[in-house]
């Protein structure tokens, strides 16, 4: 069983040999990002006015099943992503280590692409798929339309953002992404478990969970995104150094909104009744 699982995640030929292409990946032109990303925002946008002028103010709109439904896929394509790119991870250092193992170890693979990497193989198969879910995580904004009746800019600009850093790991074979879609894969597949969990009617846990779960993913970023910048001047360069930088000020954004956002909820959950909310969406 573990020999299957291993050559379906990490050994299919359509893995190994995946490779990032204008022509042959769907998707993976700046033209769908962008029309993509409008669609969204537009759907978002609408959904709520439309809600505003047929729906009495404050009245949430029940959608039945469909929402736990969505978390518990969510939960299981996070878990299949975040083991499969473990494993492809594993199997790329043990085929490719003799190339730099007198430059660098696995761990600083992990955060510095060599100079030159193109975006082919195991791990850029799984940020495809990663890339992909990214739409998926779409539907939590119009779940959240319909839930609460409220509609926020952190919410829109976060998606947006992340799918399109998500297109740039790709289209530039940008270093640190591996780490990011391990940690990012990971706290999802905890966070729609839970909201699963919360949405059939089981007891949710005594303090913010999804909270504290996305400000431990914020801080494991930070982290790496320093560990990058050290390893490109000592060690000659990493790989896609400029999309980078400029995934580095995108999730500068996404942490000052994140901080905004958080100060606000919590004045307002303390100046209602002295609790913090337990659920904001990633």
């Amino acid at each position: 069983m573990i020999a299957g699982v291993t050559y379906y995640l990490s050994q299919h030929p359509s893995i190994v040999a995946f490779r990032w292409s204008h022509t042959q990946s769907w998707g993976s032109t700046w033209s769908f990002l962008v029309t993509s990303i409008a669609f969204y925002l537009i759907v978002s946008v609408m959904t709520y006015l439309f809600l505003c002028l047929l729906v009495r103010r404050g009245k949430p709109v029940s959608l039945g099943p469909i929402p736990a439904l969505h978390s518990l896929m969510m939960s299981v394509v996070s878990a299949i992503i975040f083991a499969g790119i473990l494993l492809s991870t594993a199997a790329e250092i043990k085929e490719t280590r003799w190339f730099w193992r007198r430059t660098k170890t696995p761990f600083q693979w992990l955060l510095c692409f060599p100079l030159g990497t193109r975006p082919s193989g195991r791990v850029f198969f799984w940020s495809y798929i990663f890339y992909l879910s990214r739409f998926l995580h779409m539907f939590r904004t119009i779940f959240s339309i319909f839930k609460t009746r409220k509609l926020t800019f952190f919410h829109l600009f976060n998606n947006s953002i992340l799918t399109i850093m998500s297109f740039i790991w790709l289209e530039f074979s940008q270093s640190f992404q591996v780490l990011a879609i391990l940690f990012t894969t990971l706290v999802y597949s905890a966070v729609y478990g839970y909201r699963f969990w919360t949405a059939i009617g089981l007891r949710s846990a005594c303090f913010p969970f999804v909270l504290n779960c996305q400000i431990v993913l914020l801080s494991c970023n930070l982290v790496c995104h320093i560990g990058v910048l050290t390893l490109h001047f000592m060690k000659g360069g990493c790989n896609g150094i400029g999309a980078w930088v400029l995934n580095s000020v995108l999730n500068g954004v996404i942490l000052l909104l994140f901080l905004k956002f958080y100060v606000q909820s919590r004045r307002k959950k303390f100046g209602r009744n002295g609790e913090i909310g337990k659920d904001k969406d990633l």
